[in-house]
């Protein structure tokens, strides 16, 4: 803990440290006479000093608007400096804290500046704030105080003149803001209530009203001063007392262990605030007597507010009720229609009978609407006092209304069929009217629904009514639903209803179609059969001469099915919807390398048109609808190949060397991330215009083969024209750019560079040049030259370019070899022979040959220097034009480059919006949370073998080989000359290499700094002229080859190169740069990460603290917000959140903000307490949610532009407020395990997310990578929820807040970014553990109640499917094998299915029931999505293919285990709580798990329930009278047998050697210890059986007990003698189960002692039966091999080499 004073903290002095990536300004030390003071982002402080965004007239129009302090009453008792502002007198009147205000004010400032620098057209003085910005900017931020007001019918105490635009007003307008943003600055957790905001701000507001209007206080007599001002005012006064609150009640939750009705959370406390009953409870000042506080006492304190959350399942049909009515209602209707017999269901209908029958549905309607008011009045009960009674009133009258109407319509049914029986039978007249007189009651039943429809189809007109807060609308609605704030408005638009409409009609369609041929209709002959089945049953039987118990379990499967199997439909449906989409979308069209060589010419023009920005913006309508067609019609020339856009793209247009800039960054980046070696840098650059070469010089992969092939075609033809030959070749645009390419090359090589110039040779090559171009210019080449000969020619320059490339540097054979080309060129070429005089006379021979200057060429050779990087690298260039054979698809080699390079050109084709220059982008943020995660693999964690002797480096440098290789030589390249001493030498550079491999903080750092490196590229390349663009390339070309750096420390930015010959630049654009870019990137983006407990880390010396300052040091806009503990005496602590940065001026860590707390900040979840807490320290319209375990691209981070126009497009009825951008699972490779997991993620965040968002409009926030509209978020309780437990899935809680208060979820899919997933299966089981259980609270949660009540009813299905009800299906499959075997138990023991066989020889029954066993192996179709997905992006075949290995692998058997997790917790959660947030480490996992570990982990979640399962399979088996070798048990068994063996055999096939026999025998003695190591105080469950046991939940009361009584009841032979015993085991196990229920009161007696031994001897029991098959199958040769296959196979195919790995063999890198 941070035990100092109250004093700041001394910052950490840095020296010796150069910072290159800092602006030229920045660089200088201050000047010695000026007192620096450090600042954020600019130094809005003094805007004189020489900073880069200073030069922007936009910020100083900002501060000087907030300086227009002159004529208003300063505050008393203070002292009044000049440069104060508007922001200093609020804090001042108000008791802001000093701190706080400085952090708001360049807040408000840096937005202001944004936003003016966006307006188009530009205002005619920059220099002057605008008005109109203000004013929208205030409207947007008080929106949601603006509509609470009007929801509680108050006036908003924004007192402004909608007409008036004078200085007054401007200033009226930035005190509203500023006030608004200095509450927001110092609320703390109160930020997760808005409303509370509102409120506060609604009363802050009317003091500074009347301060403004200079209103006399009556009391006084003087003017009118706030209720409280000083210091640290409005903290302690209004903060405190709301905080301490909030705290209180978590306090009473002891931690959220309480349920969650005995307290109140966020929400709860918030939603006080959404009635007027606030203004009279709690006043202002804030009125602590107020039963709104924890002080009045628990009998006068208000409970919950809004809702209370009960642990039931019954809150899955509460909350979506309409979907259970409809399939109760539809399943009643097949079964009435199938009863009838027709051979198809409309016969059925058409008989007047059957329609009767039918309006029974209305019967079982109003029980449905009984329970559901029975369900409300049960759970929410607590919410009613007396201010609250007509909640009580309307669930009395809802319970009422609905036994109304099942007595009216029961009623109204008997009177049809007595009228019927009294006209014999008949359907008379008087039985039609009473069908007429039951019609007419359900028109009035159905007028709510049919109201429903209406307002659907007129979904604006129900918006409408929902948002309009006049008087009697209330009242009209107070039937249906209790009025709150959120939930009103949220209706679509007609065309998205009609969409998601037509989609789900189209699934409902599906499923029951389904159904009723599949599933009801074959049940009606078995039912029929088993009620007319005489049975002699082998027990007593309850039910005397019926069979209903037998039917009761033929259809109870049946039954489960059905409800589940709409789910396997919405998958089928919703798989075909996203790959349409995505086809649309224009996804997967360059799939690899070989298709972007296709279309590289137009990648190159899409890359410009996308990223390069419109010049021709303008806010005319008519101009931008043409301007939109207009690119419109451009993509469709670039996606398709119209036209020639390389026309443009020639060197001489500054296109092409922008175009070359921005590849060859991109180049340099995967470079620096060892994706690329230097030689395939070389490869795939765009070399910079030089060497007069007259096209486009692309990258040397396209040309590779062109030459060769044009040689040998001009070979072919060398009797034809120019023109046809030229035309042939011309058709093959690289094919044109080599051949043109190597011409000059080899031209200006030979002129500039070997031949002296001002020798006779030298004249004489430049003659044979001339003549070469004049007959090319003229079309006579061909019939001049024998092309014949171009093979030779061609087979010499290859010689003379490798000896020039050559070391030692031969110059005689340079020399015989330009006489040899001499001979070629002059003598043999020219189809016309000439003579030696002619030769002379024509320049192309010496003059006077026997002279002393020696032969030809021999004094004439001056070879550049061999220090010459440039020239030997365009020398290689030619070299690989000229004798490339092969297409060098397999270039890159490595697969994530292959695959980036791919999506990134694929993504330029796609629909985006173009982008505007950086100065006009919208600012945004990046938020990362923090806590004590791996920020860089230390050297000991990296060496250190674990117990199979593998090191976590030796497990890199086998996974990554490729990478690996290109580290060591981009080591070599920067001066290490023994691989051995990298340990010594490199080790920084090697520690950073393996941290990037893993899920670190600095990944994560290096991955969004690329935002700040794009940013500064951009910037450059909008303000570049020509001239600057043309001279910067040849400044780039004379720094030498080599663009990428080799002192890149892994931070994101370069140092300064060291002097060495091979040294390269930090970044081939980097060296253009002229200072402003800097500037503009800093005021664009910002980096914050949260690292909640760095203070404590510095204090404890950690070494988290200094890797955390070394990101500081090297990346400028990287900020660090902590929470400071400062112990002022004994008992008191006080806690700031602070932000640093490192300064580069002073080269120490300064601190900026130190804002003082009310209290700790965790109070609830932790992570999103961690974000809130240093929100405040973001900056811009748009914030990014960034995890600790996620990456990101440089060429991604160059579309960000883009993707952030996206917040003013319309998508539907309204504009984005978040901004969904599609994940990489970038740990794929890792393992089988982890390739299972990233496929898995992948269809959900690709095709998923994009059906969600485009199709069905419920997509919500998954966390992440998602960018949120900050200031409508910011009014609107932050980025997640905070509440214990509740909200453990804490992101997806942003969704459901977005959604309900009127937001819009947008997915976006031409940007991507990095994902680290769970790679070992104790760790993926751990975060399936924590996503069920977070499933499982929302299921209790108020949000989900009214996203299933307030949206409409197909939003309400898709938000049910894509939520909570993926994870309620998954268990109801596993209740359905449940109720399914239980049945063909109670079956085959009680003699049922014996009687059926004896009297049916089909078995009709039996072969119903193995019909629902297929019905739940169509589970596969939910494989359906991964499939599709891969078919769009990757091609069907590959898919498939991939498919297949994954079986090969075992997925399935994963894909089964994983099903038993989630249930597991889902259920457990519902019914008892115990979510938590559980950590996986995210490290890598290749140490072997011991058994005792797995079986704590999986014995209740699985072991136990599958060993149940293997129990009653087994005792069928042995009595059914069905042979066990038939189909149809074999059909009806094989899944439930699969099933069991993925519970039991998972955990061991995916666990590191977990077949190893000597392994296997350590862990069996491990676990045998475990289970008897005795219990004590502070012994912890990995050590001691005892005290795991009394850890674990009673989640379900085992079955198996049922399975002891019904074997006990069944009739005695000898063979039950055993059979009998066997009973006894499940019935223990159900008492301990019982005793464990009862523990509380049964711990104190003889008899636990007792039942703790049983226990551990059945715990015994259950492991020795849970490791049997493993000791024996590691006891089998060939198994642990096989096994070692199966987990590492991606690892295989990568060539790794496993089977070292496993061996524990160590690198000959490693240290001794």
């Amino acid at each position: 803990m941070n035990r100092r004073q109250r004093a700041g903290p001394t910052p950490t002095e840095v020296d010796g440290i150069a910072y290159n990536n800092a602006p030229p300004n920045l660089r200088r030390p201050p000047h010695p006479t000026i007192q620096y003071q450090p600042f954020n982002i600019i130094p809005i402080h003094d805007l004189l000093v020489d900073h880069p965004s200073t030069r922007y007239p936009e910020v100083r129009a900002a501060a000087s608007a907030l300086r227009a302090v002159e004529d208003l009453r300063k505050p008393p008792f203070h002292r009044w400096l000049n440069d104060y502002d508007l922001l200093d007198w609020l804090g001042l009147f108000f008791g802001f804290q000093n701190d706080s205000v400085r952090n708001q004010r360049e807040h408000l400032v840096l937005h202001l500046a944004n936003s003016q620098m966006r307006l188009n057209p530009p205002p005619q003085n920059a220099a002057v704030l605008d008005f109109s910005l203000v004013r929208k900017f205030r409207k947007k931020l008080l929106s949601n105080y603006s509509l609470w007001c009007s929801f509680l019918g108050k006036r908003s105490r924004v007192k402004l003149h909608a007409s008036r635009r004078n200085t007054d007003e401007l200033r009226r307008e930035l005190l509203y803001i500023s006030l608004y943003l200095l509450i927001w600055g110092e609320a703390a957790n109160l930020r997760f209530m808005p409303e509370c905001i509102c409120y506060i701000f609604h009363n802050m507001a009317h003091e500074l009203n009347l301060i403004l209007d200079d209103h006399i206080d009556p009391e006084t007599g003087r003017s009118y001063l706030p209720h409280f001002s000083g210091e640290n005012a409005f903290l302690n006064n209004v903060v405190k007392p709301l905080y301490d609150n909030v705290k209180a009640e978590v306090e009473i939750s002891k931690r959220g262990s309480k349920p969650h009705s005995a307290w109140r959370n966020y929400d709860d406390l918030n939603e006080y605030f959404w009635n007027k009953r606030c203004f009279k409870s709690l006043k202002w000042p804030l009125d602590l007597r107020s039963n709104y506080f924890y002080t009045a006492g628990k009998a006068k304190k208000v409970g919950k507010t809004g809702f209370v959350e009960q642990r039931s399942f019954w809150n899955v049909f509460r909350s979506f009720d309409r979907l259970w009515v409809l399939l109760f209602l539809f399943l009643q209707a097949m079964i009435i229609v199938a009863l009838e017999g027709t051979e198809f269901p409309w016969q059925a209908l058409a008989r007047r009978d059957v329609q009767v029958k039918m309006l029974t549905l209305f019967i079982t309607w109003s029980a449905l609407r009984l329970l559901q008011s029975i369900l409300d009045a049960g759970t929410q009960y607590s919410l009613l006092s007396r201010e609250t009674w007509g909640l009580g009133v309307r669930m009395l009258l809802k319970s009422m209304v609905a036994m109304a109407w099942i007595v009216v319509f029961s009623v109204f049914y008997a009177r049809i069929w007595s009228q019927k029986d009294r006209d014999l039978g008949r359907w008379s007249f008087d039985a039609n009217q009473r069908i007429l007189v039951f019609l007419k009651a359900t028109f009035v039943f159905v007028c709510p629904e049919l109201l429903a429809i209406v307002l659907f189809i007129l979904p604006w007109i129900r918006n409408v009514l929902e948002e309009a807060d006049f008087w009697p609308m209330p009242w009209i609605t107070w039937w249906f639903h209790t009025r709150i704030f959120v939930g009103r408005g949220v209706r679509e638009g007609l065309v998205s209803n009609m969409k998601y409409g037509l989609f789900w009609l189209m699934v409902l369609a599906s499923k029951f179609a389904f159904s009723y041929i599949l599933q009801i209709r074959p049940l009606m002959d078995p039912t029929r059969a088993l009620l007319n089945l005489r049975v002699d049953y082998s027990w007593h039987e309850f039910f005397n001469n019926t069979n209903k118990l037998a039917v009761l379990v033929l259809w109870l499967p049946v039954f489960v099915i059905y409800l589940v199997d709409l789910h396997i439909w919405y998958s089928v449906w919703s798989s075909i919807a996203g790959a349409s989409i995505g086809l649309f979308s224009h996804l997967g069209e360059i799939r690899n390398i070989g298709q972007l060589r296709l279309r590289f010419q137009f990648f190159a023009s899409a890359l410009q048109f996308n990223l390069k920005p419109d010049e021709q913006l303008s806010t005319v309508p008519v101009i931008t609808l043409l301007n939109k067609l207009k690119d419109a019609a451009h993509r469709v020339k670039l996606r398709y190949g119209l036209g020639l856009p390389h026309g443009k793209m020639e060197s001489s247009q500054v296109e092409a060397t922008r175009f070359a800039m921005i590849w060859n960054e991109i180049m340099v980046s995967m470079r620096e991330e060892d994706l690329l070696s230097d030689r395939e840098v070389e490869l795939l650059e765009l070399p910079p215009n030089c060497w007069e070469i007259r096209v486009i010089r692309w990258p040397s992969i396209l040309l590779c083969n062109e030459l060769l092939l044009s040689v040998s075609q001009a070979q072919a033809m060398a009797s034809d024209s120019d023109r046809r030959l030229w035309l042939k070749i011309c058709k093959f645009e690289y094919r044109r750019c080599a051949i043109i390419e190597s011409y000059d090359s080899i031209k200006y090589l030979l002129l500039h560079h070997v031949v002296k110039y001002g020798t006779e040779e030298h004249s004489i090559v430049t003659r044979l040049f001339l003549e070469m171009d004049h007959y090319i210019m003229i079309g006579k080449f061909t019939a001049y030259y024998n092309l014949t000969l171009l093979p030779k020619i061609h087979k010499k320059l290859i010689t003379l370019l490798e000896l020039l490339l050559d070391p030692d540097r031969d110059t005689s054979a340079v020399v015989n070899v330009l006489q040899a080309l001499y001979e070629l060129g002059v003598r043999e070429f020219p189809r016309a022979k000439k003579t030696m005089t002619q030769l002379r006379e024509e320049g192309l021979a010496l003059k006077n040959p026997n002279t002393d200057a020696g032969f030809l060429f021999e004094n004439a050779i001056e070879l550049p220097d061999a220090e010459d990087i440039f020239f030997y690298r365009q020398l290689r260039r030619l070299h690989t034009l000229l004798t490339s054979r092969d297409s060098m698809h397999n270039v890159p080699i490595n697969k994530e480059a292959r695959r980036r390079i791919a999506f990134f050109s694929n993504s330029l084709f796609m629909n985006m919006p173009r982008a505007p220059q950086v100065e006009k982008m919208m600012a945004f943020s990046v938020l990362t949370p923090y806590y004590d995660e791996d920020v860089i693999y230390g050297t000991t964690k990296l060496q250190t073998p674990d117990e199979d002797g593998i090191s976590i480096l030796f497990y890199l440098q086998k996974i990554y080989e490729d990478e690996w290789n290109n580290f060591i030589e981009r080591m070599r390249r920067e001066g290490l000359e023994d691989d051995r001493d990298i340990w010594t030498t490199k080790v920084k550079e090697l520690r950073f290499w393996a941290s990037y491999r893993g899920q670190t903080l600095s990944r994560t750092v290096r991955g969004m700094m690329y935002y700040y490196r794009a940013l500064k590229m951009l910037a450059f390349l909008d303000s570049a002229s020509e001239m600057d663009i043309r001279a910067g390339s040849h400044e780039i070309a004379s720094h030498g080859s080599m663009t990428w750096s080799n002192n890149w420390d892994g931070y994101g930015s370069a140092r300064g190169a060291p002097s060495r010959t091979l040294s390269r630049a930090g970044s081939s654009v980097s060296l253009l740069y002229k200072g402003h870019e800097f500037g503009g990137a800093m005021m664009k983006f910002t980096y914050v990460l949260t690292c909640q407990v760095y203070g404590i880390h510095k204090m404890a010396g950690d070494s988290r603290a200094e890797e955390i300052l070394s990101l500081m040091k090297n990346n400028e806009a990287l900020r660090v917000a902590y929470v400071d503990e400062v112990h002022v005496d004994r008992d008191e602590v006080e806690y700031y959140s602070v932000l640093v940065k490192f300064d580069q001026q002073l080269h120490r860590e300064v601190e900026i903000y130190r804002i003082k707390l009310p209290g700790p900040v965790k109070l609830g979840e932790g992570k999103p307490e961690n974000q809130n807490h240093a929100i405040i320290f973001t900056r811009g319209d748009a914030v990014q949610t960034i995890d600790m375990n996620q990456d990101n691209y440089f060429e991604e981070a160059l579309k960000m532009r883009n993707l952030l126009e996206e917040f003013n497009n319309y998508y539907g009825i309204r504009k984005p407020t978040i901004l969904g951008v599609r994940e990489n699972i970038f740990t794929g490779s890792v393992s089988s395990l982890a390739w299972f997991m990233s496929a898995q993620e992948t269809s959900f965040v690709t095709l998923g997310q994009r059906v969600l968002a485009n199709l069905l409009k419920v997509r919500m926030h998954y966390g992440h990578p998602d960018v949120f509209d900050r200031f409508w978020f910011l009014s609107r309780g932050g980025l997640s929820k905070a509440s214990k437990l509740i909200n453990l899935s804490e992101d997806i809680f942003a969704g459901f807040n977005c959604t309900l208060r009127g937001g819009n979820v947008t997915h976006h899919e031409y940007i991507q970014v990095g994902k680290g997933r769970d790679v070992g299966l104790n760790q993926i089981a751990m975060f399936e553990a924590k996503v069920a259980s977070g499933n499982g609270e929302q299921v209790l949660s108020r949000d989900v109640y009214r996203l299933g009540h307030r949206l409409d009813f197909f939003r309400m299905l898709s938000v049910f499917y894509s939520t909570v009800g993926v994870y309620f299906n998954t268990m109801m499959v596993v209740v359905s094998i449940y109720t399914f075997l239980w049945g063909r138990l109670y079956l085959a023991l009680s003699g049922v299915e014996k009687a059926a066989m004896s009297q049916s020889g089909n078995n009709a029954a039996v072969g119903a029931i193995v019909n629902e066993q297929f019905v739940i192996q169509i589970g596969l179709f939910t494989a359906l999505p991964m499939i599709m997905e891969n078919s769009l992006e990757h091609g069907f075949l590959p898919a498939v293919w991939d498919f297949l290995k994954m079986q090969l692998q075992l997925a399935s058997l994963f894909y089964t285990f994983s099903m038993g997790t989630r249930t597991h917790y889902f259920g457990r959660t519902i019914l008892h709580g115990g979510a938590k947030y559980r950590a996986t480490g995210r490290g890598f996992v290749v140490e072997h798990k011991k058994f005792a570990e797995n079986y704590r982990l999986y014995s209740r979640s699985h072991f136990v329930k599958a060993i149940e399962l293997g129990v009653i399979l087994i005792v069928y088996a042995s009595h059914s009278p069905l042979p066990t070798g038939t189909f149809v048990y074999i059909a009806m068994s094989i899944s439930s047998w699969f099933l069991v063996v993925s519970w039991i055999m998972a955990p061991f096939v995916f666990n590191p050697s977990g077949f190893d026999w000597l392994k296997t025998v350590y862990d069996f003695d491990d676990f045998l210890n475990w289970i008897w190591y005795a219990s004590g105080v502070s012994t912890k469950a990995d050590r001691s059986w005892e005290t795991w046991w009394l850890t674990q939940f009673i989640v379900i009361f085992s079955l198996v007990l049922a399975l002891g009584l019904m074997m006990k009841f069944t009739k005695f032979v000898v063979f039950d003698l055993l059979t009998s015993a066997l009973a006894f085991i499940p019935t223990g196990w159900g008492i301990i189960l019982i005793a464990q229920v009862l523990r509380p009161f049964l711990q104190t007696t003889v008899v636990w002692e007792t039942l703790v031994s049983l226990a551990r001897l059945y715990d015994m029991m259950l492991g020795m039966i849970v490791m049997a098959p493993v000791a024996l199958l590691s006891w089998m040769p060939g198994f642990q091999s096989m096994q070692t296959r199966i987990l590492f196979n991606e690892g295989f195919s990568r060539g790794l080499q496993i089977s070292q790995l496993l061996s524990g063999r160590n690198s000959h890198l490693e240290r001794d």
